[in-house]
């Protein structure tokens, strides 16, 4: 079982930068397929990026590419996601995900993942 703790969530311009954190505790941390999902009020949850296991495979949504960076440091066991030119639309609680099944595949997919962060808040005030 991976318990994620997310952190780096808060208040933020519209324009302006931050950078989520989630860090894992389980050993295998470093094997995952890990992802950052977002949900907004009255939508549903989607996603936002993605990132292979060794950290040189990325999937970005649409609505985010190059605009938002995913990265991660499995020493650390630690995934982040850069949050840059911030727009009203950005304003959801950010979940990070892992997902365990060894997979080479960055999926998009909510069912394709297995854990999931407590979630962390990210506002954009205008």
């Amino acid at each position: 079982q991976v318990q994620l703790v997310e952190s780096g969530g808060g208040l933020v311009q519209a324009g302006g930068s931050l950078r989520l954190s989630c860090a894992a505790s389980e050993r295998t941390f470093s094997t995952y397929v890990m992802g950052w999902f977002r949900q907004a009020p009255g939508k549903e949850r989607e996603f936002v990026a993605g990132i292979s296991s060794s950290g040189t495979k990325t999937n970005y949504a649409d609505s985010v590419k190059g605009r938002f960076t995913i990265s991660r440091d499995n020493a650390k066991k630690t995934v982040y996601l850069q949050i840059n030119s911030l727009k009203a639309e950005d304003t959801a609680v950010y979940y990070c995900a892992a997902d365990a099944h060894f997979k080479t595949v960055v999926s998009a997919g909510v069912s394709a993942y297995d854990y999931w962060g407590q979630g962390t808040q990210v506002t954009v005030s205008s």
